[in-house]
């Protein structure tokens, strides 16, 4: 976990730079702190993915950019692993990214786990951006069009993610589900 702290550190600070931008015009983009930003720069703190998801809109960049980098297209087959690295929300929430943003697709895919009682609101993305919620075991509900959406194993939901969206588990037993982000 400390490894991707100072990952998401190095990785805001490359993107601040590449812009130009203070700390202050950063804290206006993407309405995270000034203070909060510097510690996440210094790796003294680990932002949670709501605060990841703010910094990532305020610069129009994917929130796996900030996680690893995209492994070239090519011919070659790409071989993941779900433990290769995380982003922990909490005890109860994980994100892991199977495939990072890369350009030539246009999307980034997730594995996420939702424990029993957990819900995870989110914020509106940019627009244009569409999610891809399918469940792969346990059942849950999405938060999309102002309504929760109920889904059980092997099931489906696209909505725009351009409002604000969410995800919960109010079954006994884990959710796990993968996100697909298209950006246009």
């Amino acid at each position: 976990m400390e490894q991707v702290q100072q990952q998401i550190g190095q990785r805001l600070r490359q993107a601040r730079q590449q812009r130009g931008w203070s700390l202050d015009r950063t804290a206006r983009e993407t309405g995270v702190s000034k203070a909060m930003l510097g510690q996440i720069e210094r790796g003294e703190s680990s932002p949670t993915v709501a605060t990841l998801w703010k910094i990532a809109t305020g610069f129009k960049l994917s929130l796996s950019s900030f996680l690893e980098v995209a492994e070239p297209a090519g011919e070659r087959p790409v071989i993941r692993r779900v433990a290769e690295s995380s982003l922990q929300e909490s005890e109860q929430l994980q994100f892991f990214p199977l495939f990072p943003f890369d350009p030539a697709f246009g999307f980034e895919l997730f594995q996420i786990a939702l424990e029993p009682g957990q819900e995870h609101l989110s914020e509106p993305h940019d627009e244009g951006v569409t999610e891809h919620v399918i469940v792969v075991s346990g059942a849950m509900e999405v938060l999309a069009g102002g309504d929760w959406h109920p889904l059980a194993c092997g099931e489906a939901i696209r909505f725009a993610a351009n409002q604000p969206h969410g995800y919960r588990n109010l079954g006994a037993e884990k959710a796990l589900f993968h996100n697909l982000i298209h950006y246009r």
